[in-house]
């Protein structure tokens, strides 16, 4: 259904068509040339000419074309409507460490910006999910509650840093303030992306607690061992100028303990070794974890100014035409 989205500029068409009408039929008067004659009873079979017909239309074009510029200024527009369709989408927690060992140098430029950047990119793939963002270090809180507004989340990643919580790496915490935050979601998957590159070493919650938690929920948690195979330089002090120094140790991370969270859950345990095994593990989780649910789109309001504007064209064009042949005046 069409509408206008300025409707008051309607009033346009009174105050200057009218007005131009008065003026068009006083001018006739004025502009035609005059000759005093005793009778004019000798032209009154002769009617009146085509041209003067013509030069009527063409002010009609003229006041037709002035018209359509008032209802482009109204802004023509289609009516909003709410359509139903079936998409795929899900309820996830991303729950990131942000413990200092995630600034080991054996991603590039490091573990934690690795993460960050892969996140992102996963976020930004996923218009119809529910998801939020869960930091943990020695504790853990909810940076992003559960929301569809993906641009806000992008916003959250990208300002995360390291330092914000007291060091250690609480993976148990992390994953109670996961669940707390996802058990209430309406989909139907639920799911919680762990990343870590350590061993639990701190927290309230044991890990295998926490997934038993998670089970009775119906939560699976995927979760990602991140640091490489061998050796990496880890940060280990703050020189007198604020620099990082950083010292080559072995990488440690408690498999064991995160397959087992996967397995129990009905998830998957991933070893991200690179940023690009990294890219690759989302890529897999986001083939994964895919339900469809019906929802709801708004549909924005459209313009339809374009017919409104060839007809202004055409109008004026056609009226210039017969100005310039048919009713031309040769001095």
């Amino acid at each position: 259904m069409m509408n206008l989205a300025h409707p008051g500029w309607l009033w346009l068409l009174p105050v200057l068509i009218i007005p131009l009408i008065a003026w068009y039929i006083y001018s006739q008067d004025k502009n035609e040339p005059e000759m005093n004659i005793s009778s004019t009873r000798a032209f009154d079979s002769l009617g009146t000419s085509w041209k003067v017909w013509l030069k009527h239309l063409s002010f009609a074009l003229k006041l037709g074309a002035l018209a359509c510029l008032i209802v482009i200024l109204c802004r023509p527009q289609t009516k909003d409507s709410w359509s139903t369709s079936d998409v795929e989408g899900t309820d996830i927690v991303i729950a990131l460490d942000v413990s200092t060992s995630m600034l080991a140098k054996d991603f590039s430029p490091n573990r934690f910006e690795s993460a960050k950047r892969v996140a992102t990119q996963f976020v930004s793939g996923r218009d119809h999910d529910n998801i939020g963002l869960v930091l943990f270090a020695g504790e853990s809180f909810t940076q992003v509650p559960m929301t569809m507004d993906n641009a806000t989340l992008v916003n959250a990643i990208g300002q995360t840093e390291i330092g914000a919580l007291e060091d250690g790496t609480a993976i148990g915490d992390g994953i109670a303030t996961a669940i707390n935050r996802i058990r209430d979601g309406k989909a139907k998957s639920k799911s919680i992306i762990l990343l870590t590159d350590g061993s639990n070493n701190t927290g309230v919650v044991a890990p295998n607690t926490a997934a038993d938690i998670a089970r009775k929920f119906g939560i699976k948690i995927y979760t990602i061992g991140v640091g490489s195979n061998g050796t990496a330089e880890y940060p280990v002090a703050i020189d007198y100028a604020g620099n990082i120094q950083y010292q080559r140790m072995p990488v440690v991370i408690d498999e064991a303990t995160l397959k087992n969270i996967a397995a129990s859950t009905g998830g998957k345990y991933f070893r991200a070794t690179s940023g690009n095994v990294l890219s690759d593990v989302f890529k897999e989780i986001d083939r994964m974890e895919k339900t469809h649910m019906d929802v709801q789109r708004f549909t924005h309001t459209e313009d339809h100014y374009e017919p409104w504007a060839l007809l202004l064209l055409g109008l004026l064009l056609l009226s210039l035409l017969l100005d310039y042949t048919l009713l031309r005046h040769i001095p």
